[in-house]
């Protein structure tokens, strides 16, 4: 019961940091981009209105950042104070990357984001400009980085266990770094945080037209901002397709519950709205939706393009025997939970017996266990983390949870689409004005664009429950030894502390944007 309340409480803080963590991380990838095109604009024309939008645009990610900073130091001291087993079992692999985004990407983008901020009239425009460019491409190195340590959790290639130590050890580091999953999850996250700044600088424009002051101002920003979300969703887009391929791949797990899929069939429709039946569950016969509107045998082209094919169901997946296709093309056969929880107790026995005699004095004896215990290690550690496991409810994440957020997520997609075209087009035709609907509606669009984001996360973080790292170490087992009281006290500095800074954000925020572009002295 103390560890259920320790792992609850460990969740349920690292969850609360990552998401207040992820409200200030997107607009500073979208917005340090579209900062630098209006300074292009300016070094290319010398027009001093290009310059004052740059300016005003560079505040507003001025405040932002430093709020992203300060969560995101606090999200990696977590990994140390609160998920230590964790990060002794990892930390060769998950701290390099997160060492390099230290060293090099952060740095980068600080050290460039003082002469951005501070510069003006203080360097040259061209030198100006570079630092600009670099601020923007140094942040979004900066999540490169990140997402790479993040990816590797949710397909563990590149490493070899060494039982000496008991640890992780990267033998292919490039295979981390540029692995499918990797790039499928880099470039999803970073066009989600264009999609944010596009439509931020959208709203915030709109409201200046509303109020009838910065009219130029404005619609520049929203003829740049609209085309950049356009372009943004369209990737978006061929990256959520990416990424549902890599998915089904290696996380059948997640997917299923995705789509609240608990029979797959040959042919699998992808469930455009629903109802989930809380009844349900993998070993009963209930109904798993009480409403659902599904596209027929779209989940199955989405996921291997062929109309036919076969996606497995949570039940499935529990049961084994299915046929499966790796990121390599492989076709394996799946086998049941059951036999990934004796390999993982296999690998778990072989571990132990490896650590009991690899100090025996018998060196024949020693080399002799050393060996077989190796080898029946290597064999089975692909399930090492079933061996931590009870029963199949505990392979199973939270499905209500990653199947409401997954359908926020597409539905606000779509939603924001349709924005991005309408806002184009009264751009084109210089109607936005005339538009008042519209214009209220961009502004009630800021907040919606931030749910999606958030949606976008829930999916992938609670999707892959149990697992810190996919069949490797379950959540359960990455604990810190820490007295639960401890992290329940510290959840709620933080909670307070977080709300606080949002506040403090949102303040500030409002304030520059109600002097406008006009109201601010500049160094």
């Amino acid at each position: 019961m103390i560890l259920t309340s320790l792992v609850d409480a460990s969740r349920l803080q690292f969850a609360l940091t990552a998401m207040f963590h992820w409200l200030f991380v997107p607009l500073t990838l979208g917005l340090g981009i579209l900062i630098a095109i209006f300074e292009t604009k300016y070094y290319k024309t010398n027009d001093e209105s290009w310059k004052k939008l740059t300016q005003f645009w560079s505040r507003i990610f001025a405040i932002n950042f430093a709020c992203g900073v300060a969560t995101g130091i606090i999200l990696e001291f977590e990994f140390g104070t609160n998920w230590s087993n964790y990060s002794w079992f990892v930390g060769d692999i998950f701290g390099a990357p997160l060492a390099i985004e230290g060293i090099f990407a952060f740095f980068m983008e600080s050290t460039f984001f003082a002469v951005m901020y501070f510069g003006w009239n203080k360097v040259s425009k061209g030198f100006h400009l570079l630092s600009t460019w670099l601020t923007a491409i140094g942040a979004n190195l900066s999540a490169y980085w990140i997402l790479t340590a993040n990816a590797w959790m949710q397909h563990p290639i590149g490493v070899a266990f060494n039982p000496v130590t008991a640890r992780n050890e990267m033998v292919d580091f490039w295979s981390i770094v540029f692995s499918p999953v990797t790039l499928s999850k880099f470039f999803h996250s970073v066009m989600s945080g264009f999609l944010v700044a596009a439509v931020v600088v959208i709203g915030v424009s709109c409201w200046y037209i509303k109020k009838k002051c910065n009219k130029e101002f404005a619609h520049r920003s929203i003829k740049y901002a609209s085309v950049f979300g356009l372009i943004s969703l369209l990737l978006l887009m061929i990256t959520g397709h990416t990424s549902a391929v890599t998915v089904a791949r290696t996380q059948p797990m997640k997917l299923a519950a995705m789509e609240g899929l608990y029979r797959g069939e040959n042919g699998t429709p992808f469930v455009g709205f629903a109802i989930l039946n809380p009844k349900k569950s993998y070993n009963n016969t209930e109904k798993p939706y009480i409403v659902n509107l599904s596209v027929p045998k779209a989940l199955s082209f989405m996921v291997d393009s062929d109309f036919n094919s076969f996606v497995p169901g949570i039940s499935d997946i529990i049961e084994g025997g299915y046929k499966y296709k790796t990121l390599d093309g492989e076709e394996k056969t799946a086998i049941s939970f059951q036999e990934k929880v004796e390999r993982g107790n296999m690998a778990r026995r072989a571990l132990a017996l490896y650590g009991q005699y690899k100090d025996d004095p018998d060196t024949l004896k020693r080399n002799e266990i050393l060996s077989q215990a190796k080898s029946y290690l290597d064999k089975n550690f692909e399930y090492f983390g079933y061996g931590f496991l009870k029963n199949p409810e505990e392979s199973i994440p939270n499905v209500p949870l990653t199947f409401y957020s997954f359908r926020i997520m597409v539905m606000l997609g779509g939603y924001f689409m349709l924005f991005m075209l309408l806002c184009y087009f009264f751009c084109r035709k210089k109607v936005l004005e005339k538009k008042n609907w519209f214009l209220v509606l961009s502004i009630i669009s800021v907040p919606l664009v931030y749910i999606c984001a958030e949606a976008g996360w829930v999916v992938a973080e609670v999707g892959r429950q149990p697992w810190t790292i996919q069949d490797l170490l379950p959540v359960g087992a990455s604990v810190s030894g820490v007295s639960a009281n401890n992290v329940w006290t510290t959840l709620i500095i933080f909670a307070v502390l977080f709300t606080t800074l949002l506040i403090a954000e949102l303040k500030i925020a409002f304030n520059q944007i109600k002097k406008g572009p006009e109201g601010i002295t500049w160094n």
